[in-house]
């Protein structure tokens, strides 16, 4: 049981490449900066990480062992480091292994017997196409069937599906009602997701103070996107009371997860003042970290910070890196485009040099994470 647990904890992370419904960072976070309350009410879906392995871009299937005929496994060069796929676990041993087909044709065994994760883990293996043609409809029918089974994960999934249109007409409503079943259970996602309907009012009736209750525990579970939308809560009263000591605390555990919004976010608190007295010597450091990750304000931020003598931390070269990097993305800045400007040519090639080395460590996608 320990090893479809673990694999069903995560289905749902095949989602994470569907658009966005109103934002666009890993929850419901935007890279500009509205007012915090809208910013807080304004997030896609939250999907868990996958903890199984990751569907190939070509669909193909990558079943090492179903394809072989009778008595060629031991020819199989992948053969000798898989576990067998047997006992009540085999269907999630082969998944596991990536042997879809094998884990496919386990699975609708089992599923012939009622076993509801059964009936969750084909839903993924379609929803996917892992070994078979991509084909959603036919997944949100067997998540339906597993979550009528009493599986909080297919719940979960099929609710997922709901909001975002997936394989079954979008229906919040719908969506609302699969995730209270699953959040009724203890699925921190299910939660968060459920506090986000509460919240906007859409598929549930607009009731902050639930809302909070269902984005703390999500918080509280660990979900990053939680933590920083409860932080966003506290700071601004909505659901909860105003408490600026809580603000900063969860902020700082959104941003400790390296959700970028909340690195910059809680940099900003630190120089401010408004943050944890502890980590004010990490408010450059968070900038830093979020201006790697591509965020254009932390970017224009960190090149003010590094202008700045104040703090004993001036590096006028770097500052120009950062400031050239925002203006590319179309923040405007008249002092510091000033500084640059009157930057010796030396320093200033310097500074577009390492400003160039940036864009191609960004195209590459190894930028900080």
């Amino acid at each position: 049981m320990r090893v479809r647990a673990a694999l069903l904890m995560g289905c749902m992370a095949l989602f994470a490449s569907s658009a966005p419904i109103l934002a666009q960072t890993s929850s419901w976070s935007t890279e500009t900066q509205p007012q915090q309350k809208a910013r807080a009410k304004s997030r896609p879906m939250a999907k868990p990480e996958p903890k199984g392995p990751k569907a190939l871009e070509n669909k193909q299937s990558t079943d090492p062992v179903s394809k072989l005929a009778p008595g060629q496994a031991d020819n199989n060069p992948l053969s000798k480091y898989l576990v067998p796929a047997t006992g009540e676990d085999a269907a999630y041993i082969a998944f596991e292994q990536g042997q879809y087909l094998t884990a496919l044709k386990l699975a609708e065994e089992a599923a012939k017997k009622n076993d509801p994760q059964a009936h969750t883990l084909i839903g993924r293996i379609y929803a996917e196409g892992l070994g078979v043609p991509k084909n959603e409809a036919v997944a949100a029918q067997w998540f339906a069937r597993g979550a009528e089974l009493g599986d909080i994960e297919a719940a979960f999934a099929l609710g997922l599906m709901f909001a975002e249109g997936r394989g079954v007409e979008k229906d919040r409503e719908a969506a609302g009602r699969m995730f209270e079943i699953a959040a009724a259970k203890g699925h921190p996602y299910a939660n968060y997701n459920l506090g986000l309907l509460f919240l906007s009012g859409d598929g549930k009736p607009e009731n902050p103070y639930r809302a909070a209750l269902h984005i703390k525990y999500a918080a509280e579970k660990g979900v990053v996107a939680a933590q920083y939308d409860l932080a966003v809560l506290y700071q601004t009263g909505h659901g909860v009371e105003a408490d600026a000591y809580q603000a900063a605390l969860w902020m700082r555990k959104a941003a400790e997860q390296g959700l970028v919004d909340a690195e910059y976010d809680y940099a900003v608190m630190l120089l401010r003042g408004f943050g944890l007295n502890a980590d004010v010597p990490k408010a450059v450091d968070y900038l830093r970290s979020a201006a790697e990750k591509g965020f254009p304000g932390a970017q224009n931020r960190l090149a003010h910070v590094l202008a700045d003598n104040s703090r004993g931390q001036q590096n006028l070269v770097e500052a120009a890196k950062w400031r050239i990097l925002a203006r590319d993305a179309g923040l405007e800045d008249k002092v510091l485009d000033e500084m640059v400007a009157q930057l010796p040519e030396k320093d200033r090639l310097v500074a577009e040099q390492a400003a160039q080395d940036w864009r191609e460590r960004a195209a590459m996608g190894i930028l900080t994470q």
